[in-house]
């Protein structure tokens, strides 16, 4: 079958398009909106078509008795909308097939057994079975359609119990590499008799994520020593809201009262730095910036009597590398002191996979230690951030879930993570 796509301003000026090509010999598969209306520019519809090519009889695809076929193209519906009626239609013949295949030979009903040779069976037996036979198929046929269209690229099939869990992990934007490895790790090891309910392949699935996701556990400075951590990222992510919030968190909400310090790389944007003034002032920290990177050593050192040191540094595109190499080379200047610098990727949940892995990375040369994710409450995807940390056996240590200092910023944890991948956020549960 090709597939042909078709825009407009208008669903109906794109099926127009469609038709003067076409005709109405077509299946339509899908209507999206691949631009939204804007300033100065109109909105565009895409229809996708899909036509048997030419070699391929006709007959072949009329025999699937698939409604959409034999409609002209401007009263079908997309093909994902009439799924639903279709698989209860394919209900029913599957339970009409059940009873079919229950008609035995009137003759066993008075103690006559069977006949043995095929040609003394009743013609009309002979057609139910060969309606049966084509009818089966036409059900197989019609499932794996469907099926094919979910299911990974897997040599065995995926048992219908898996259809909820691979759903849901599909759709949170879970890199489809790492979720077909792990149904075939499911499908290899679990258990046979759990493979039967769907409600305990969810509980295997969910325990078996939560142990591939990498968490640091919250620790304190132990006597005598300090902890310096430096918060690096994107613009935009939320950095300097994170450090405000993990200062408040570390001075007032912890079982004992820590020493706090702040340092500012981020002289740029001179919102930022009054903002985190802002926030010493109210939580009277001590507060350092640094223009040049030769001055990290000594406001570092100006701060040695704090148990927990924060720095912010400046935002910068992941693939401006100057500003990235301004960061280095104040984590260089520190190899050789007392201070050993805990550096967090800061990056906003609600970006796909595949940006945040290029994310990673361009700021990999600054040798992360763990990551960090803010915006949790402006997504509904969280299989990104699975993959990311899976990807890269970099631990999480924080999430961000929304704007409030410092109440909106929870430590890691799997259980957590999980539960947003398969449920979407809840603030209830944290």
């Amino acid at each position: 079958m090709k597939i042909l796509t078709f825009t407009g301003q208008t669903p109906s000026e794109a099926l127009k398009k469609a038709k003067l090509e076409i005709g109405d010999e077509g299946m339509l598969i899908e209507t999206r909106e691949v631009q939204k209306k804007g300033l100065g520019r109109p909105a565009i519809y895409e229809i996708v078509i899909g036509i048997e090519e030419s070699e391929l009889k006709k007959s072949q695809i009329l025999s699937t008795n698939y409604s959409n076929f034999n409609k002209p193209l401007h009263k079908q519906k997309p093909i994902k909308q009439e799924s639903e009626d279709i698989l209860f239609d394919i209900s029913n013949a599957a339970e009409q097939i059940s009873k079919i295949s229950e008609v035995t030979d009137p003759l066993s009903d008075y103690g006559v057994s069977k006949p043995k040779v095929a040609s003394l069976e009743p013609k009309e037996l002979k057609e139910i079975k060969s309606e049966i036979n084509k009818l089966g198929d036409k059900v197989k046929l019609i499932q794996n359609m469907f099926w094919d269209e979910k299911a990974p690229d897997l040599q065995n099939s995926i048992p219908p119990e898996f259809a909820e869990i691979y759903r849901l992990a599909s759709q949170s934007g879970m890199s489809r590499e790492h979720l077909e490895g792990i149904m075939k790790m499911t499908l290899e090891h679990m258990p046979h008799k759990m493979k039967e309910n769907s409600a305990t392949v969810k509980r295997y699935f969910q325990t078996l994520l939560r142990k591939m996701i990498p968490i640091r556990l919250e620790s304190t400075p132990s006597y005598g020593s300090k902890k310096v951590i430096m918060l690096v990222g994107p613009t935009g992510v939320g950095k300097t809201t994170s450090i405000a919030k993990l200062a408040a968190r570390y001075s007032y909400l912890m079982e004992k009262k820590y020493k706090v310090g702040l340092v500012v790389l981020d002289t740029y944007r001179i919102g930022a730095v009054e903002q985190l003034m802002q926030y010493a002032r109210m939580m009277k920290l001590g507060i350092e910036t640094v223009v040049d990177p030769a001055d990290f050593t000594t406001a570092l050192n100006s701060l040695r009597h704090c148990d927990y040191i924060l720095i912010d540094t400046m935002g910068s595109s992941p693939y401006d590398k100057g500003k990235i190499e301004k960061i280095y080379e104040c984590l260089k200047d520190t190899n050789n002191t007392e201070y050993n610098i805990d550096v967090v990727l800061v990056m906003p949940s609600s970006i796909k996979y595949e940006d945040l892995k290029a994310t990673y990375d361009n700021f990999d040369t600054l040798n992360i230690d763990t990551l960090m994710f803010t915006k949790l409450d402006e997504t509904r995807g969280f299989g990104n951030i699975f993959s990311l940390s899976y990807e890269t056996k970099k631990p999480i240590s924080y999430f961000s879930v929304g704007q409030e200092v410092p109440e909106d910023l929870v430590s890691a944890s799997g259980d957590f993570l999980v539960e947003c991948l398969l449920h979407g956020f809840n603030r209830g549960k944290i």
